[in-house]
């Protein structure tokens, strides 16, 4: 796009490939996240100092943070994303389901708002009815999360859930919806821009998760129906339009075993695995994103009907054969797949050292196919080239998975790899 660019990281990141790719980088502290990328004042100090016009919060850390987005205006410096008034409604998951509610979009039973303390929780609890899960209100990726099952856990699990909450996300503030059991987790992919458009991109079964946290996502969903497309798209783009929505953001369902759908929560920023969409419908979503934060009309309107099938795989550096320890460490060797239909996305590299402060994704394998099996097939040959040594990783688990008969046949939900699954 003809854009110089600025990356900003900690001590631990000074090796990271995005500091070496971008025109200039900028270190914004120590290796703790809260003294480096959750550090506002740092991270503005970096885009003055350079003179950027605009923050691009990627999906981490200060993305869903209604306060930087302030801070950002502030400072007339464009937040590459949704406003300060749109998170608080839709990035505050407790908010997004009462304006959710409002328009219409089928909802997950639980409390209206926040909850307060753990005697509200254990009262909503028993109106609707256990299993229960706690969540975080500012969350993602599975911290702050716990199902409970009985009132006697209640208090430890909203603790415990507070307490990771708060070092995620420095906030510790959460919700409680009823849990719905063995449930299939479907996502519509989202784009507004400040000309009242609202578009959906199709969706994406990020079913196969582990503690809440996605390990594979494709698209189109192996069991969800053009008709059911159609209609949790509309659901999307009703509950976008209502706050005027602007940026990229994903819209959230569970759907159950008679493919009923209910919204659970909105993420106002681009997702990690944005590229599963990207390869089937002919987008660049981070264009977009930049595109529509410049005060463009989003420039790629989507057919709604996937091209092929997408799947991507979350490689890891986590040992599957020990419970998914951390593997942190030296990469003495990497050898990455290629060819047709395989796309990597990834910051390591040959004599990479990983640091162990940060969530342990190393590298996003994308393969498109002609159709589901082809992908299947596809990526089974790309993982033999897949050669990562010095550290353990999530590849060996990947490769069993794409042997694993319920999962060809398309035949999982949430409870896979427990159900299923041993490595």
């Amino acid at each position: 796009m003809g854009i110089k660019t600025v990356a900003v990281y900690s001590e631990a990141d000074s090796d990271a490939l995005h500091t070496v790719l971008a025109d200039e980088a900028v270190c914004i502290g120590p290796p703790s996240s809260m003294e480096s990328y959750l550090k506002i004042p740092s991270i503005i100090a970096a885009a003055q100092v350079t003179g950027a016009e605009a923050v691009h919060p990627g999906y981490g850390f200060l993305a869903e943070n209604a306060e930087f987005s302030e801070i950002c205006a502030d400072s007339e410096i464009k937040f590459i994303g949704p406003s300060p008034t749109m998170i608080n409604q839709m990035g505050d998951k407790a908010f997004a389901k009462k304006t959710m509610r409002k328009v219409g979009v089928p909802v997950v039973p639980g409390s209206d708002g926040l909850v307060k303390d753990v005697s509200t929780a254990k009262s909503i609890a028993k109106e609707i009815g256990y299993p229960v899960m706690l969540k975080a209100s500012a969350g993602g990726g599975g911290k702050g999360m716990r199902i409970v099952r009985e009132e006697s856990e209640m208090e430890n699990a909203f603790q415990t859930a507070s307490t990771e909450a708060k070092a995620a996300f420095n906030n510790g503030a959460l919700y409680l919806e009823k849990f719905i059991e063995n449930p299939r987790h479907v996502e519509i992919q989202i784009v507004g821009d400040s000309h009242g458009n609202v578009y959906a991109y199709g969706e994406r079964d990020c079913t196969i998760q582990r503690r809440h946290q996605k390990l594979i996502e494709e698209s189109p969903s192996p069991v969800i129906t053009d008709e059911i497309r159609s209609k949790m798209s509309e659901a999307a783009i009703l509950g976008a339009q209502s706050v005027n929505y602007e940026g990229a953001g994903t819209v959230e369902f569970v759907v159950d075993k008679e493919l009923n759908f209910y919204f659970i929560e909105m993420n106002t920023r681009i997702q990690v695995e944005h590229p599963v969409t990207e390869m089937i419908q002919n987008v660049d979503l981070i264009k977009q994103q930049i595109a529509v934060a410049a005060g463009e009309k989003i420039p790629n309107i989507p057919s709604g009907k996937p091209n092929g099938h997408a799947i991507e795989f979350r490689i890891n550096a986590e040992d599957p054969e020990k419970d998914f320890r951390p593997s942190p460490g030296h990469i003495d060797y990497l050898h990455f797949p290629g060819g047709f239909g395989v796309r990597i996305d990834s910051h390591v590299y040959n004599d990479y050292v990983i640091p162990p402060y940060y969530d342990s994704l190393i590298a996003k394998m994308i393969i498109w196919g002609e159709n589901r099996n082809h992908a299947i097939a596809r990526a089974k040959r790309a993982f033999e080239e897949f050669n990562v040594e010095g550290i353990k990783t999530t590849i060996p688990f990947h490769e069993k998975v794409l042997t694993n008969e319920n999962f060809i046949s398309g035949n999982f939900d949430t409870s896979f790899i427990d159900k299923y699954f041993k490595i």
